[in-house]
């Protein structure tokens, strides 16, 4: 009957998000394949959820082999203020062609949850920062020599942003829906500039539930639904076999894009690492010196008198 219920909250927020989604949608945000442990970079509403101080790092390098590929780090500290008061920050760095592309968020989150039951949570949450781009057309002339810039670029140019999410969850099941940056940012808008870069609203809509397969084995499906105005939905599912609440293995697909491995190690009660590897399914992943994108995850939680120390948390 809860597994019922909780399907029923995850179609309802389902038909809500979709009618907001045109169909022609695009990525613009950095992706991740262990967006499961790094919530809190596309959810404000996360925010405190852990029930501990919780800091986590992520690196990914996208393409490994391919020079100038994509590589994407973030930061993120969150913690419990009080029963319904969650707080944090949070850091993400996304760099394209060897710094031709950089772009840095700077935010600070907030949450406030109230109980729809006895066990099941509501959290609601905003975030406020900034964006910082930086563009130097010059550095491709690193790749081509003879290349014509059609402009100087963009020197840490700033611009302010805010998001906003909503995220259910129990011991057992969450989803979460979430707009990071609902503002709309253009450069080289001047009528001079014969290249334009957009700033476009990424939706988020995530989910996961914990099965109980026996004593000491569980499964922890999930996925997350990304959508930005100009390119396709791109969907993120995912398996994950739990052991003895200390290791877990599993795979996980992106939709005509990519399969992965995800393996994780609880090392101690507060310390977790975690690593995937993607191998691209498209025409990119047979080219000879794409070795694939990997990501490394690590987080750190401390005591707090927010948190049951012998109860797990999954997510």
């Amino acid at each position: 009957m809860k597994f019922r219920k909780n399907i029923k909250i995850l179609a309802i927020i389902m038909l809500v998000i979709l009618p907001f989604f045109g169909e022609a949608l695009a990525q613009q945000d950095a992706q991740y394949t262990q967006y499961m442990y790094n919530t809190l970079a596309v959810n404000p509403a996360y925010a405190g959820s852990r029930g501990a101080l919780s800091i986590a790092a992520l690196h990914r390098s996208q393409w490994v082999g391919i020079d100038g590929a994509p590589t994407t780090q973030t930061f993120n500290i969150h913690s419990p203020v009080s029963s319904k008061v969650g707080v944090g920050i949070s850091i993400v760095n996304d760099e394209i062609g060897n710094g031709t592309n950089q772009d840095t968020y700077f935010d600070a989150t907030f949450s406030y949850t109230v109980l729809t039951s006895e066990k099941d949570k509501l959290s609601l949450g905003l975030k406020a920062g900034g964006h910082f781009l930086n563009i130097d057309f010059n550095k491709l002339r690193n790749y081509n020599p003879l290349a014509n810039t059609v402009n100087s670029g963009i020197d840490k140019k700033f611009s302010p942003n805010f998001g906003a999410g909503v995220y259910f969850h129990n011991e057992r099941f969450y989803v979460g829906l979430s707009v990071p940056n609902i503002l709309k940012t253009t450069h080289f808008d001047d009528s001079s500039s014969t290249a334009t870069a957009t700033d476009r609203m990424n939706f988020y809509l995530i989910s996961g539930y914990v099965f109980d397969l026996s004593y000491n084995l569980k499964l922890k499906p999930a996925f997350l639904v990304k959508a930005v105005d100009g390119a396709p939905i791109q969907a993120d599912l995912s398996a994950t076999m739990l052991y003895n609440e200390k290791f877990s293995l599993g795979a996980a697909y992106r939709w005509d894009a990519a399969i992965s491995a995800l393996v994780g190690f609880q090392i101690t009660d507060r310390l977790m690492l975690g690593l995937a590897y993607d191998k691209d399914t498209t025409a990119l992943g047979d080219i000879s010196f794409n070795d694939g994108s990997f990501e490394v995850f690590i987080r750190y939680e401390f005591k707090s008198r927010h948190r049951n120390a012998l109860t797990p948390r999954f997510f």
